[in-house]
C-alpha cells in the first residue's frame, strides 16, 4: 500500500472504546463479586478492605467463604453496592491486581 492513499474514515465505523459503550447494569444496584485465592488465615481479611475502599457502606459480615474441597483455596462473594461503572472498574482492578488473588469473577 502506497503512503499516499487516503483512507476516509467516519467515527460511527470504528468500534468504540470499552468505556464509551452502554453499560448493562443499572446503578445503584447490588452486586456480587467473586473472589478466590489461597486458602489463608489473612485473606477474608484483607479482601474485604479492599472492597471497603470501593463500598464504604460495605458489610463485613456478609462475606460469604467456601473453602475449596482440598482445603487449599478459599472463595469469598462480596455484594457490592454498585454505583457507577467507574467504581466497579476500579475495584476489580485492585482485585485482580492483588498477590493473594487467584482469579475474580
Amino acid at each position: 500500500m502506497r503512503r499516499s492513499q487516503r483512507f476516509d474514515i467516519h467515527m460511527a465505523d470504528l468500534p468504540q472504546a470499552p468505556e464509551a459503550r452502554a453499560s448493562l447494569i443499572e446503578y445503584p444496584s447490588d452486586f456480587p463479586i467473586k473472589v478466590m485465592g489461597a486458602h489463608r488465615p489473612d485473606f477474608a481479611q484483607v479482601l474485604t478492605e479492599v472492597v471497603m475502599r470501593h463500598d464504604p457502606d460495605f458489610d463485613p459480615a456478609t462475606v460469604e467463604m467456601r473453602a475449596s474441597s482440598g482445603g487449599n483455596y478459599l472463595g469469598l462473594t462480596f455484594i457490592v453496592r454498585a454505583t457507577s461503572r467507574e467504581q466497579l472498574d476500579a475495584l476489580y482492578r485492585e482485585l485482580t491486581s492483588h498477590p493473594m488473588v487467584k482469579f475474580v469473577l
